[in-house]
């Protein structure tokens, strides 16, 4: 909700908040094993398939997982509808949000500062007598879920018929989306992905060639309707300036409807000289400002922005206002898959594409 209110204050643009949460336990993985100190073991796939200690036992399959996911993910999205529905997410609200450790940085006084000029508008608002007694989006918001649809048998567990217009819903998530590695045209994920009337998102790497996108396009969105595919760019601030004009291109060409929205955190994923797996700062954001400057050299519109982030006070991500450097990574390294920026970078990057929404809407304007 912070970065979404720095958004759309900041950008001017109204915002759709969709967590990667209540369902994301299913991990997709380059190698069928692991080895440590020549103990090989299979992979660790996620806690709704194994667990991730490195023992033998740990690592073995098991279906109960999955109803204890599904567990989980309904108690998040019930306290996500309380949040959001109860008075938390009323912008009065506003000064609330910010975390303890991102309240003392110089981060947290800008947010403060755009915070206060918030409450001023509401005042005003108010003085007019626009309350959130009569707008309702006030005090309230939507907060939707989405996730890897990686996992067919739980994914298939959870397709229910709409029994008034007779369609298919995948009901784990709102939005569903299909990996780079699982995106095969004749794979089984496509093929149950076309068949619900979720919205459906598609990670689009390195790999990705004009002819796939446009068979995918066919496939998951036969009738083109807008905001039923959401083509989300994960290839590295390294590759994108290469690939990503031709996929623009064609799809404007071909008059697809699509959304598009970047991924830049699986593309720059390294290891670092400690053996931590992290992701640099000034990577993701050098992928993001390419994404928006390629889209405004082709005319067209950015749709979203994909993170992996926590609120917890981490040091995963290299870089930053915090300055974490490679060596400062084992501080407090916690996650158990992939490296997520902590709430002082994702705000920071916040305000960061809030400036770039900023420019693009004064050369709208203008």
């Amino acid at each position: 909700m912070q970065m979404a209110v720095v958004l759309t204050f900041a950008g001017s643009c109204p915002v759709v908040k969709v967590g990667r949460l209540a369902g994301q336990f299913a991990k997709p993985r380059s190698s069928d094993t692991e080895t440590i100190d020549g103990v090989t073991l299979p992979s660790y796939r996620g806690d709704i398939i194994n667990s991730f200690e490195f023992t033998e036992s740990a690592r073995v399959p098991d279906p109960s997982r999955m109803l204890k996911a599904y567990n989980q993910s309904a108690a998040t999205q019930n306290l996500l509808r309380a949040f959001s529905r109860g008075g938390l997410a009323d912008l009065h609200e506003v000064h609330r949000w910010n975390l303890g450790f991102v309240k003392e940085s110089a981060l947290g006084d800008r947010y403060q500062n755009m915070a206060n000029r918030i409450t001023e508008t509401l005042a005003f608002m108010e003085a007019c007598g626009i309350t959130s007694k009569n707008t309702p989006n006030i005090h309230q918001t939507a907060l939707y879920t989405s996730h890897e649809a990686l996992l067919l048998n739980y994914e298939e567990a959870l397709t229910r018929q709409d029994s008034l217009t007779g369609d298919w819903y995948d009901c784990s998530a709102h939005m569903l989306w299909i990996g780079d590695r699982t995106r095969d045209i004749d794979g089984a994920h496509v093929e149950f992905l076309r068949g619900v009337n979720n919205p459906i998102g598609v990670k689009a790497g390195p790999t990705m060639s004009v002819e796939d996108l446009l068979k995918l396009c066919d496939i998951l969105n036969p009738s083109n309707e807008p905001g039923r595919l959401n083509v989300i760019i994960r290839m590295g601030a390294d590759k994108i300036g290469d690939n990503f004009p031709n996929l623009l291109r064609a799809i404007k060409q071909e008059g697809r409807n699509v959304v598009w929205s970047i991924d830049p955190m699986h593309g720059n994923t390294v290891k670092a000289s400690s053996n931590y797996k992290t992701r640099a700062f000034d990577k993701i954001l050098s992928e993001v400002k390419q994404f928006f400057q390629i889209h405004k050299a082709e005319g067209t519109y950015p749709g979203g922005v994909h993170l992996e982030m926590t609120g917890k006070d981490v040091t995963e991500c290299i870089g930053g206002a915090q300055a974490i450097t490679e060596e400062g990574l084992c501080s407090r390294y916690e996650t158990q898959c992939d490296p997520r920026l902590n709430a002082d970078q994702a705000l920071e990057l916040a305000f960061l594409i809030a400036d770039t929404l900023k420019d693009a809407r004064k050369d709208f304007l203008n």
